[in-house]
């Protein structure tokens, strides 16, 4: 029998050489260690924010009413602007809701009296460009975006849908076979109900910020009414339009002037005023279920009407919305964290700029967790309106508040944006700046006196979305009477 090999048990004199080789290689590669302790993050010292400038940019006026301005930035060769129209949802007829949406789909989708839609999607699919159309609740819009060597031609395109639509009847058509669809589907997204639902709840079903499109309504809509609408808001006086980008501002001037500055208002709208429709609180407090017994979860909604941001007090309130909100907030740390009662908490202060807007708390939670989360966010509520908040919760809030204002001027055409819209709400220019100055002087005393005065527990309104027979305890532990709300979609006429 042939005995097998003895084995070497030593290692080669040259494996143990590599190691050591690739030993030395790693060290020389790792970073030299500090000879003192790593300080903690809460010790690193920032150096303060530097002050926000406003690009240069220039507003002038044509004779016909319309505001532009203009703000050069050659960083990328690219061009876009928006016009605002001062037009909105809110003012189309009770009976013919969605009247405005067909609106500002089909002022684009329809064509021009030059080019049919189809034709306007080939021309700028050709070019990368866009040029797109919309309206809703507060204000229409017409965009475009633009490589700065296709500026004029798409400018031009612009220019023709603002001022050529041709309403046609088979685009007409076929976006109210869209909204049609959607109204089919609008009821597969809890949440999506909660948000429809809780809006009827506090500006009131009929409310001009919380009608629902119904197939009726689509009934009521032709296309001799989306003209008519067009011709009353979208008019030269009534138009803000902002363009930023690769572009040199006399030559823009003039093709500003050579496509607009013949476009005359119609004599019978030219004196006319808009009026804003205002908004009171429809319910005041109760609670509201939507059963929906397929679900495992509650989508909740706790709140009341709320207000605008030119109220003095909306520095501080923002300083609110942090200490409560976000990763740190007491509704995080207090009803996620500690309790464990949602996937999701919220509650916020939310303004809108011209008419009332909502303070709306709420998230996501378990069937079996509903009226904890419930309670939970309730006392949370009265906790901040009677306890001042910490020193340390009040550096917090204000530093994320502070931090983020940077963000808000990222790039011109974001600046741009904002001048826009104050114009358009009658802000001051300032108002942001304004804004970021009373948040650093904001107080703890402060935050204080805003809870206790805006959010009111006795005009909270209570919605959920869920399964009534396995929420346990039952919404009736928290008030005796629970308010059913039926959300069938009425059928169409010819169904």
């Amino acid at each position: 029998m042939t005995k097998s090999p003895k084995r070497n048990l030593k290692a080669p004199g040259w494996i143990g050489l590599l190691i050591v080789t690739i030993a030395i290689i790693i060290l020389s590669h790792l970073p030299a260690v500090a000879a003192t302790t790593p300080r903690h993050y809460n010790e690193i010292k920032f150096p303060p924010l530097p002050e926000i400038k406003l690009p240069d940019y220039q507003r002038y006026k044509l004779n016909n009413g319309m505001v532009v301005y203009l703000m050069e930035d050659h960083d990328l060769p690219l061009v876009s602007g928006t016009a605002l129209i001062r037009t909105g949802s809110r003012w189309e007829p009770p009976e013919k809701v969605g009247l405005a949406t067909l609106t500002g789909i089909v002022m684009r989708s329809g064509g021009t009296t030059k080019h049919t839609g189809d034709e306007l999607n080939e021309i700028l699919e050709q070019r990368a460009a866009s040029v797109e159309t919309g309206i809703d609740i507060a204000a229409g819009s017409a965009s475009f975006s633009a490589l700065a060597e296709d500026l004029e031609r798409v400018f031009n395109i612009l220019a023709e849908v603002i001022q050529k639509p041709i309403f046609a009847q088979e685009k007409l058509d076929l976006a109210k076979r869209q909204i049609a669809g959607q109204i089919a589907r609008r009821n597969d997204s809890p949440d999506g109900i909660a948000g429809r639902e809780f809006a009827k709840l506090i500006y009131g079903e009929r409310s001009n910020y919380a009608r629902t499109i119904e197939y009726a309504n689509l009934d009521n809509i032709s296309r001799e009414d989306l003209v008519k609408f067009y011709q009353k808001y979208v008019q030269p006086q009534n138009m803000i339009l902002g363009i930023v980008g690769d572009f040199k501002t006399r030559k823009m001037r003039s093709q500003i002037q050579e496509k607009f500055g013949n476009w005359q208002p119609t004599d019978r709208d030219k004196g006319e005023k808009i009026t804003v429709p205002g908004a009171t609180q429809a319910k005041e407090g109760g609670i509201f279920i939507v059963d929906r017994p397929q679900l495992t979860q509650s989508s909740v909604q706790i709140g009341h009407l709320g207000g605008q941001f030119n109220n003095p007090d909306y520095p501080e309130l923002d300083v609110l919305n942090q200490v409560m909100n976000g990763f740190g907030g007491r509704l995080f740390n207090e009803v996620r964290s500690r309790l464990g009662l949602a996937y999701s908490v919220y509650g916020v202060w939310s303004p809108r700029h011209d008419y009332p807007g909502i303070f709306v708390a709420g998230g996501q939670t378990r069937s079996e967790t509903t009226v904890p989360f419930i309670q939970a966010v309730r006392s949370e509520i009265a906790k901040i309106r009677q306890t001042p908040i910490t020193p340390t919760e009040l550096t917090a809030a204000k530093d994320e508040v502070i931090n983020s204002f940077v963000f808000n001027f990222q790039d011109p055409s974001q600046t741009l944006s904002r001048l826009m819209r104050y114009e358009y709400y009658g802000y001051p220019a300032d108002f942001l700046f304004r804004y970021r100055q009373e948040v650093e002087a904001t107080t703890i005393e402060d935050v204080q006196r805003v809870a206790a005065k805006y959010l009111q527990p006795d005009k909270l309104v209570t919605l959920v979305v869920g399964n009534s027979k396995t929420i346990i305890p039952p919404l009736t532990s928290i008030s005796p009477k629970v308010t059913s709300l039926d959300i069938t979609i009425p059928a169409p006429k010819n169904s």
